[in-house]
Parts: structure tokens; sequence; C-alpha cells
């Protein structure tokens, strides 16, 4: 884990070498000594790591290192911080300067002097950046963790830790865990609770008659019962009458493909002496030198052998425990795809490997009657001696989520235990059930930390910050992220790399997505089982800490992140560390005054992210000014005020959320000098510039005043804008702005009922895919399907459409959501034809006046969810579509609040 935090902060030294250049000329050497010094502790890091748990020396040195990273990176940040206050400093003497000449009347003086200022600022940067090095004594700094360093690195030979960088060398308790899955995964229970009806739908895939050989993955999170499952359906008697030959094996993720191989070959139970011996009386015949000893074959001789030996077998293989693609890729080969109806099982956790397969069956979570059947068989019937039992079981039981191995760990843990234990485990069950299971989880859960990429690590941990059970916004997650500087800076945009992490994590059954929208997470959450463990991790790390307040816990003077959630919070409660980086609020009140609060928060000059959402913010504290290394802002659902003018000072902001039920802020006119603005979020009034912010993706509210004198050309990244306009200004407006923003997917324009004239300008917007439109268009232009051939989603309100719509919308080749809104057709009768809207899932359709919708057979093939709202009792629908449940409204209808 360490290996991500030292990682991260190579990253960042690496950003200060390039970005603060001139400030660092002083100690440029020194810094990039650090960083290259830190590089090569990296090689060793991930190595210790795995052996620290039963080495506390290891434990140790690693500890240390990472300390020395996050010394390294507070030097810096503050040295930042230092060099801006002395630059603030000076700029405000020369206003003091100025205010002072201009009441003597001496305007043109001051005219000079100001750009003497500037043009000394500008010129002795260089100079400058070497008196701030020296005057601030980060040399010093830099030297003292150097030697620190060096000093952890001879530490190594001092307790003969020199070859920590032997990767066979793992942990024993790691080693011997590994060596349990490998060995004992093919042991066979017979008495398995829940999932009949997965077991009976894939009895059936591997009893049908299909004559080719087909795949089958078993997927799904750590401890949900896979392998279990597999070994059910292994074992069970029509499975071993069907097929010939049968094996098992365990692939994990240290694997040795010759000796799966091997091991495969044994599980037969056949004599291979006579096929060994035919294919070395071949070898002669071809002038091959072969050894052909089973235990000294090669990968290729090995895959030879089964592939002849299978060619002519109906076979069943197990592969349990599949990590990769590429363990996948190399086992495979060796199986013949023969005419016999063999079959080829995977359990993975993995979704990129379950979907090399012909079937993929997604294994859920059992559900609360087969949880508590469980609970109860593996407490030996102790869960219901007593009502108390009974209830403080079933409490218990909900923290488990239907995992089995939680289940199974916690009723083993119970059922040696009294009543009045089973009420301490129930006070601090996580506690219990990590110390007196051997640590099977934590083991279970490193499998799968281990194996992912350090700033995937970071991500997933940082999630665990949310609380319990909470559905975490997956847009606002990704901001949150980049904004940490968890997300690799390169040619790919990084709100596309933290999707990327996102999605891999679920892939991978970390996490749960909850919400989805066309196939994308809208939002997710993970189990409670894993969150309390990657807790634990994160705490290791001094990642974060969480504060929950009716607790009454406070963090450590290092306390890097804090999340502050449910109960009532003051200001003491904060006052802990200089270091904080991040704070984040969730449901809270305040005693006191709400300012004061907030005063405290911006005490923190290191802060990257302040995250207000769920408290009423009604004016910003100007302190706030001096978080110059703020990068995500999001304020209250209740702030209804302007932006203040100071809020210019934040250089460093990429979020200012300010989105909420009833807020209609005013910006900065100049908001544009906050060059690293990303996403700019709010129900935005008023005129403000933002022609320069070439970095700007989310743009949402405009108002239509200030799009209107916008140059849209320069804002060459923006992904999702969102323009309203009910002023005299909104006439005009029209598309032909938009056609100039060629990285546009999302667009949304609410012009109440004024006219739009014409859509084709958007034809030149090639990567859209969410339209929205409230406004008048009259006619459905015929070309639609030309000018949006990627469009996935549209909403149309107030277009007073005269004639019917749907044979013009039934030709958009990728349309997936239809939302017809209030007032979008003037007419009564909505006709769809044989083959339209091959793509449509949802269709949502809202109007008083309908009375009949007509869906020829054969179109919407692919419709799952139809929603008719407002219609008269005589509107006449198909069939076919009344019987279709209601979609979600996540699934067609904007959900800003939602997202972020």
């Amino acid at each position: 884990m360490v290996d991500a935090v030292v990682s991260l902060v190579v990253e960042r030294v690496g950003d200060y070498l390039i970005k603060e250049a001139a400030f660092l000329q002083g100690v440029r050497g020194e810094v990039e000594s650090l960083k290259k010094d830190l590089e090569w502790m990296l090689c060793f890091i991930k190595d210790a790591e795995e052996k620290q748990v039963d080495n506390p020396l290891i434990r140790q040195w690693v500890s240390d290192i990472r300390e020395i990273a996050y010394g390294c990176e507070d030097v810096l940040d503050n040295f930042t911080v230092k060099v801006h206050d002395r630059k603030f400093s000076n700029v405000l003497k020369v206003e003091e300067g100025k205010t002072f000449k201009r009441r003597q009347g001496l305007f043109t003086s001051i005219k000079k002097c100001s750009c003497k200022f500037a043009s000394h600022v500008e010129s002795n940067l260089y100079i400058e950046g070497k008196e701030n090095a020296s005057l601030y004594g980060i040399g010093k700094e830099i030297k003292a963790l150097k030697k620190r360093l060096k000093e952890v690195s001879d530490r190594c030979g001092m307790y003969g830790l020199e070859d920590i960088n032997k990767r066979w060398e793992a942990s024993k308790p790691l080693r011997e865990f590994k060596e349990v899955r490998r060995t004992t995964s093919f042991a066979f229970e017979e008495n398995v609770i829940g999932y009949k009806d997965d077991f009976r739908m894939l009895l059936g895939e591997l009893l049908c008659n299909e004559q080719q050989r087909s795949i089958i993955s078993i997927w799904g999170t750590g401890g949900l019962g896979k392998t279990t499952l597999a070994k059910k359906l292994y074992h069970h008697d029509e499975v071993k009458d069907k097929f010939k030959h049968r094996a098992w094996v365990c692939v994990s993720q240290d694997f040795n493909v010759e000796d799966l191989l091997r091991r495969i070959i044994n599980s037969f139970n056949v004599n291979h002496t006579k096929k060994l011996k035919k294919m070395e009386v071949e070898a002669l015949e071809r002038n091959l030198n072969e050894s052909l000893e089973l235990e000294k074959l090669k990968e290729e001789a090995l895959k030879r052998y089964i592939h002849e030996f299978l060619r002519e077998s109906s076979y069943l293989v197990v592969f349990d425990d599949v990590w990769g693609k590429n363990a996948w890729g190399r086992l495979i080969e060796a199986f013949p795809s023969n005419e016999h109806g063999s079959i080829v099982i995977i359990t993975t956790r993995n979704k990129n490997v379950a979907d090399c397969a012909d079937y993929v069956h997604n294994l859920p979570f059992l559900t609360e009657e087969e949880s508590w059947r469980l609970f109860y068989s593996k407490t030996n019937g102790k869960a219901n001696e007593t009502k108390e039992m009974e209830k403080l079981g079933k409490e218990m039981l909900q923290k488990c989520g239907g995992l089995p191995l939680a289940i199974v760990l916690l009723g083993g843990l119970l059922s040696k235990k009294s009543a009045q234990e089973w009420r301490l485990v129930h006070g601090h069950m996580w506690q219990h059930l990590n110390r007196d299971s051997d640590n099977h989880i934590n083991y279970l859960l490193s499998l799968s930390f281990s194996d992912l990429p350090y700033q995937m690590k970071l991500c997933f941990l940082y999630m665990s910050q949310f609380p319990e059970d909470f559905e975490i916004p997956v847009m606002k997650l990704i901001h949150l992220l980049v904004a940490e500087g968890f997300i690799p800076r390169n040619r790919e945009i990084m709100e596309d790399i933290a999707y990327y992490y996102v999605n891999e994590l679920f892939r991978r059954s970390l996490i749960q997505k909850d919400k989805t929208q066309r196939g994308r997470i809208l939002t997710c959450r993970i189990h409670d089982l894993l969150r309390n463990l990657a807790i634990e991790k994160a705490e290791e790390l001094n990642l974060f800490h969480i504060c929950e307040v009716y607790e009454g816990s406070n963090g450590s003077s290092k306390t890097r992140r804090q999340a502050v959630f449910f109960g009532i919070v003051n200001t003491l409660q904060l006052r802990q560390s200089n270091l904080m980086r991040s704070l984040l609020f969730f449901n809270i009140e305040h005693r006191g005054a709400m300012e004061d609060l907030l005063r405290v928060c911006c005490s923190f000059r290191l802060l990257r992210v302040l995250n207000l959402s769920n408290i009423a913010v009604k004016t910003i504290p100007q302190e706030i000014r001096k978080l110059i290394h703020l990068k995500y802002l999001q304020l209250g659902l209740s702030f209804n005020r302007d932006v203040p003018q100071w809020i210019l000072n934040l250089v460093s902001l990429q979020t200012l959320n300010v989105l909420g039920n009833d807020s209609y802020p005013r910006l900065p006119a100049e908001i544009f000098k906050l060059q690293e603005l990303r996403h700019l979020i709010g129900n935005f009034i008023g005129y403000f510039c933002i022609d320069k912010l070439k970095n700007l993706q989310t743009l949402k509210c405009i108002p239509v005043e200030t799009w209107i004198k916008t140059n849209p050309e320069r804002l060459v990244n923006l992904r999702e804008l969102h323009i309203t306009g009910f002023g005299r200004e909104i006439s005009q407006f029209t598309l032909d702005s938009i056609a100039k923003l060629k990285s546009l997917r999302i667009l949304r324009v609410y012009t109440s009922r004024r006219e739009i004239h014409s859509l084709n300008p958007l034809s030149k917007c090639l990567n859209l895919v969410e339209l929205t439109l409230s406004g008048r268009i009259e006619k459905i232009p015929e070309e639609m399907p030309e000018i949006f051939p990627h469009l996935e989603f549209l909403e149309l309100y107030s277009s007073g459409v005269v004639d019917d719509p749907m044979p013009t919308l039934e030709k958009l080749p990728n349309l997936a959501v239809l939302n017809l809104g209030f007032d979008c057709y003037c007419g009564t009768k909505l006709v769809c034809s044989k083959g339209g809207f091959p793509r449509l899932e949802i269709l949502a359709i809202r109007g008083s006046h309908l009375e009949e919708l007509q869906v020829a057979e054969g179109a919407m093939p692919e419709l799952r969810s139809f929603i008719k709202s407002y219609a008269t009792i005589n509107f006449r629908i198909p069939e076919r579509l009344e019987s279709l449940p209601r979609p979600s409204n996540w699934e067609y209808e904007t959900s800003d609040l939602e997202q972020y």
C-alpha cells in the first residue's frame, strides 16, 4: 500500500519541478535528487510490504519511508504557501501606495508604479526563486529529508533486510493462505445453502445437448461463493455421468502454467504411460529430442498432450479463481474445441476475464432468507435460542450484506459464545470478526487489493470515506479523485481515466454499481465488509480519518484528510492538523455560528478539497482566498449569494459546484482568470466571461446573456453544456455557436417557449450523445438521423411539433432513450412503423391530449421500459407496452443534484 503513497508523491514532485521551476531554482538539484531517491525506494517497497505482516522491522521500515514521502509533499506545499503570502503582501503594499498617491491626485504616477512593480516581478522571478528558497529554509528541510531517507536505507543492511526485493520470499501467512486456497478449493460441502436458482440455471447449461465446446464463467466479488457453487455442479451425479474426463485446478494470482497443466493431467485419474510412449515414438520419428517424463515436459508439450488426450472425449474442466486474461489465454489453448459437448468453467472476480466466456453468470448476494438459513446453520442452531439472540443475530447479519464468507465467519465466531458474548460481539462486530477469523477476510481483500495498480488502490481506499451504505455519485467522485491528484496527468483526459478506474473496480468486484444509465455507472456503493477493511488499510497509510461526531472522535495532529458525518460538530473537533488536504462533510449540524466553522476550515492552508454540500452556507468568509492549493469547492444547497470577487485568488481551482434546488448565484465577471477550472456547476445568473477557460469540460447552467457574448472556439475541451434563457436576449440565441464545440457530448438548452430555428448546426458536433431541447421546433427535420448519427438520449419539451415526430425519430440509429415531454407534440396520434427505433430501450411520453400510440410488429425490439404521464384515460397503447415496467427517473430524466 505504501507504494501507492510514494508513487503519488514522486508524481507530485515531478509536477512541482515543472510548474514551480522559477521558485525552486535555488534547490532544484536537491529536489530532483530526493525524487530520484524515492523512485529507487519504490523498487523495494512493494515486495517489502508482502513481508511486513510477520516482520515488525520491515513494517517499521516501510512506515518510515511513507512518512518521509509525506514530509516531502508537505515541505513543497508549505513552501508554495509562503511564496504566495509574500507575493500577496507585496501586492497589498503596492495597492496601499496607489491609494496614498491617488489621494494626492497623482493618478499618472500610480500607473507607472503599478507597471514598474509588474515588470519587476516578471523580470526577477529567477532571482526571487533563489531568494525564496533561501529565505524559507526549504533547502535545509530537503537536506533533512534526504538524510532521513539515507538512514532508512542504511537500516536495510544494519538489520539484515537487504534481500527484501526477492519477490518469491513472500510472507509466511500469505503464502499459507494462498496454499490453502490451492489445496482446499477442491473440498466439497454437500449442504450448500442458497443459490438454488443459480444452480438450476448453470446445471441446465452443463446438461444441455449442445455439441460444441462451451465456456461458462461464474463472476462475483470475493467471498460470494463462486467456488462453492462450482463444486456443487462439479460433483452432481448427472454431471459425473455426462463427462468422461473431469479436472479441477485453482489458478490464483501466483500461478505457474506448467504446474497447472501437470495438475490437470493428474486430475484425469488415468494411466498416462501409454499416451506418453506414443508421443515419444512420434517425437523420435520427427527427430525431436524431447524428454517425455511428465515432470519434465515444457509448456507447449504439456498443452499438446492435453489437447491430444481430450480430442475425442467429452470433458469438464474447472479453473477456479482466475485473475487475469493473460493466465486464461495461455491455459485455454490446451483444450480442444471438439464436438462432444465439452464444458470449461471459470470462476473469477474480474469481469474482463468473465467476458471471455460464452455464458457469463453474475452471482448475486444471498437473499435475507438465505442469509438467515446459512447463519443459523453455522451457529449450530444457537441463533434462535432466545428472542434476544435472534434479534442480535439478525442485526449483525444485516452488516454482512448477503456475503456468504462474512456470514460463515460470523456464524462460526458466535457458535461457541454465550448470550452475553453475543451482546459484546454485536457492539464491536468487525473487531471481533477480524480478530477471531484468522484474518481470512483480510487476506481475501488483500489478494484483490494487491492486484490493483497504485492509482486504483488509492481510488478504492478513498471511496471508503463515504458513509456506510452511501450511494456515491460517480461524477462527484471523479472530480474529487482528480482534485486529490490520484489520477495521473498524461495524454488522456484525467476524468476518463478516473471513470475507467471506477469501472475497473466494479469489474474486479470491489464495488457495486447502483444506478446506471445506458451502461454508464451513475452511482455506486461499497459492501460494508469491504468498506471496513478498506478503512483499516487507509488508516494504516494515514490517508484519511473518519470523524463520527456522535462518538466525539478526533484525528491526530498528522491527519491529512477528514470525513465528518452524522451528528453535531463543533469547531474544536476540527482543530487538529495543519497538514489537512481534504474535508468532506456528510449530514451534520454545526453547534455555533456557521461562519466560525468555515473559518476553521479555511485555516488549513494546504487544503485541496472542501465539500460543504450538506451544510447551509449563506456567506463565504474571505479567509478562503488564502487556500491557494484548493482544487475542489462545493458549497451548500442553500447558498444563494453572489460568489465573491476574491474567489479569483483560488488559482488552482478545478471544480466549483454551487448547485442547489433554489440557488441562483452570480459569478465574478472575470471568472476566466481561474485557468485551471474544469467543472463550473450551478444555476448561474448574470454575465461572466469564460472565453479563455480552455480546460473547461462542464458548464452548467450558463445564462443565455453570457453565452451569446462568448467565443466558443476557445472552449476546446467542453463536453457538457447547459444553457438557460428567459429574457429578451433569448431572441439572439441560435445553435450556430454550439457547432464550434467539437468535444461536446451533452447539450441541454432551456429557452422557455422561444423558437429554436434550425438543428442543422449540431451536425458538426460529432461526439454529441445526449440532447435536451426546451423550446419551439414545430417541425422535426427529415435529415435528423444524419444530423445526430450517434445520439443515444433525446428529451423534447415545449416543442409544439405539429406533425407526428415518430416517422423521423424512429430512424435515429443509436437512440436508446426518448422522452417526449409536455407540449412536445400538438397532435393526438403517434405511429411507429416496422423496424423503427432499432435500439430504443426506454420510451417516456407526457401529454394530456394524446389518444393513441400505434407500434407496428417489429418496431422497438429492444424496448424494456415505458411510461405515460398525464395522459387521458382513453389513451390507447399496444398491449405489449402495457406490461412493461416503469423506468427509474434517472434512466430517462436528467438528475444533476444526484450526479454531483
